[in-house]
């Protein structure tokens, strides 16, 4: 069975073991608050969306995903939460 292009990235992963990848990557960050981060794949482009609550968490959930699928295919749509004061 073939995939198709929605179901697996650039290095034939499934979609699904890509974020699996991905996900437990963001949660073994002990600095990064990965709890309100969704990721989604839009064919090879995996999709960063949710909420982050320190600016730093941006480039850290970003980098982590550019190491796993490479940095053209990391896109970020986190929008920022920070409390307030």
């Amino acid at each position: 069975m073939k995939l198709g292009h929605e179901e697996s990235c650039p290095q034939g992963h499934s979609s699904a073991s890509t974020i699996a990848t991905i996900e437990a990557a963001l949660s073994a960050d002990p600095d990064l608050d990965s709890s309100s981060i969704e990721i989604r794949m839009l064919g090879p482009v995996v999709l960063l969306e949710g909420y982050i609550t320190k600016p730093e968490d941006r480039e850290k959930a970003t980098s982590l995903a550019a190491m796993i699928v490479g940095p053209a295919n990391v896109q970020d749509r986190m929008l920022s939460r920070f409390p307030t004061q």
